[in-house]
């Protein structure tokens, strides 16, 4: 037996999550890939009144949401004996998921402290910079904007054993940060691959669409 194998290596999506300044990742993997993930592009146009070219300019980069379905299961943990599944759950992956839509208690504790003794500016809440991975060639900003979840199945202690998670997410262009963030250029490299894949996609005669070469322009 040589080890190898022709099976190609299953890619895991994921959530990595940085409480910026620091460059430490926190990395969330999904336990099972979502079957399907829904994607909705708005194009970000200029309003023109009248017959003008200014109905094709773009002010940027399309407004564009993500959609996907997660399944959490504890089933071979608990089969496996798993300390941390047999005493909590699932408790532990979906505070992992959860707390990324939460301000630090840290902070906000901070800010009562200040509240309680007068003091008029208060330390920003701010919520970890979030990247969706999906494959090598889909690594994008996002913020999350909301999630659903559904606890399906619990042990004696209710803890919960099997879960969904939907999570709502919004891409964060190039035209929602600011060019020394560092979403600016992970987006822009986004867009790149993208143009490049579009590139290898297309043709650049009509005949293959019309039968025969036309002048359109």
């Amino acid at each position: 037996m040589t080890g190898y194998s022709r099976s190609p290596k299953l890619l895991k999506g994921a959530i990595v999550a940085f409480d910026l300044p620091a460059p430490v990742p926190r990395v969330i993997p999904f336990q099972i890939n979502p079957e399907s993930m829904s994607r909705t592009l708005e194009a970000r146009s200029i309003e023109a009144e009248g017959a003008t070219s200014d109905n094709f300019r773009l002010s940027g980069a399309p407004n564009e949401t993500i959609k996907v379905e997660c399944i959490l299961d504890a089933t071979d943990a608990l089969e496996k004996g798993e300390d941390v599944a047999g005493s909590l759950g699932l408790h532990p992956q979906l505070a992992a998921l959860e707390t990324l839509v939460y301000p630090k208690s840290a902070t906000v504790i901070a800010n009562t402290v200040l509240l309680n003794v007068g003091t008029i500016e208060i330390v920003p809440m701010q919520g970890p910079f979030t990247i969706f991975i999906w494959g090598a060639k889909r690594i994008l900003p996002v913020r999350i904007s909301g999630m659903s979840i559904t606890e399906e199945a619990f042990d004696p202690n209710l803890n919960p054993t099997r879960c969904k998670v939907s999570l709502d997410m919004k891409v964060l262009s190039y035209s929602d940060l600011q060019q020394t963030h560092p979403g600016y250029a992970l987006f822009l490299g986004h867009q790149i691959i993208k143009e490049t894949m579009a590139a290898v996609s297309s043709v650049d005669s009509l005949g293959s669409v019309l039968g025969s070469d036309v002048n359109l322009i």
